[in-house]
């Protein structure tokens, strides 16, 4: 089990280290100076655009901008905003709770909707429970972001008047952005769950406890959904990582300050360092979470537990 732990961990530092030098490295490809946006080329003078962009280190090459990157973001130094010289790392931890805040709400709305409508979708089989439980996975799979927002600001704010459309003060401002992204999560864990409790139904031991005499109640919540459950973890873990990346498109349509409306801004302006911080702080937590996914299998799943001992 160690083995796999540091294997995992390893991996996951080559991941973040990939990250790291995709991100630099279609920032450093694009075209157009990143001091232009700056300053305005109309008042300044050549000496002074050439001055700054030897300040800011963009007139060595490559792989020396990147050797001086990868020790600033490796020792937490994230840099500073080219917009107002803000330090980036300080700003992202302001905005980080409330981006927070948002992915556990939402993930808490596609676990719930998801598990139950995937038991239900499983034990009624072919029936019209089934067929509205698929439809809604379908719906929440297929639906972008953003439609799927402006629908219900257009529904639930708009017409009916019962939530705010934008801000993030207070938890009636939550409501319409969890939900927007919930749907989303609760389409993948319908289908994980429905998936997993027909496979787990279909294992000869289901069939054992059924002539043993034992009740169906038992056999589908004690015996099959727990077995079930495991592989949910992972997509669990996946999606909490999936809307961490989703909160740009959510933050922007609802006008909530976040890390995701911090790099859509961070974009518009052309601001590279917040949007390289933004994007390494993103990744970093993607990459965790699904470390801690791949280690907590070896406690869920006595399988795996025993397959590694026996490497």
């Amino acid at each position: 089990m160690v083995q796999t732990i540091i294997t995992r961990t390893i991996s996951s530092l080559l991941v973040i280290v990939g990250s790291l030098t995709l991100v630099f490295a279609i920032f450093y490809l694009l075209p157009g100076d990143p001091v232009l946006s700056m300053i305005d080329p109309t008042y300044a003078t050549p000496e002074m655009i050439e001055n700054l962009r030897v300040q800011l280190g963009l007139d060595q090459p490559f792989y020396i901008q990147f050797g001086h990157y990868l020790a600033d973001m490796l020792r937490g130094d994230f840099g500073v905003s080219m917009v107002n010289s803000d330090p980036v790392l300080p700003k992202i931890l302001a905005n980080f709770p409330s981006t927070l805040i948002l992915t556990l709400s939402s993930t808490c709305i596609a676990v719930i909707i998801g598990v139950v409508l995937g038991i239900l979708s499983a034990v009624h089989r072919n029936g019209w429970i089934d067929i509205v439980a698929r439809t809604v996975g379908l719906f929440g799979i297929s639906m972008p972001t953003f439609w799927s927002g402006i629908l219900l600001i257009l529904i639930f704010s708009i017409q009916l008047g019962w939530f705010p459309a934008m801000g993030s003060e207070g938890i009636s401002t939550l409501v319409l952005p969890a939900i927007t992204l919930g749907i989303v999560g609760a389409g993948f864990v319908i289908r994980m769950v429905r998936n997993s409790m027909l496979e787990v139904l279909s294992e000869p031991f289901i069939t054992t406890l059924r002539a043993k005499g034992i009740s169906r109640h038992v056999i589908m919540y004690k015996h099959a959904l727990r077995n079930a459950l495991i592989p949910v973890v992972t997509v669990v873990g996946m999606q909490i990582g999936e809307m961490l990346a989703g909160t740009v498109v959510i933050e922007t349509v609802f006008s909530r300050q976040g890390i995701g409306r911090i790099l859509a801004d961070a974009i518009m302006a052309r601001d590279i360092p917040v949007v390289q911080g933004v994007v390494f702080f993103t990744a970093i937590l993607y990459v965790v979470i699904n470390l801690l996914v791949d280690i907590s299998y070896t406690y869920i799943d006595p399988r795996i537990r025993r397959s590694s001992t026996s490497r």
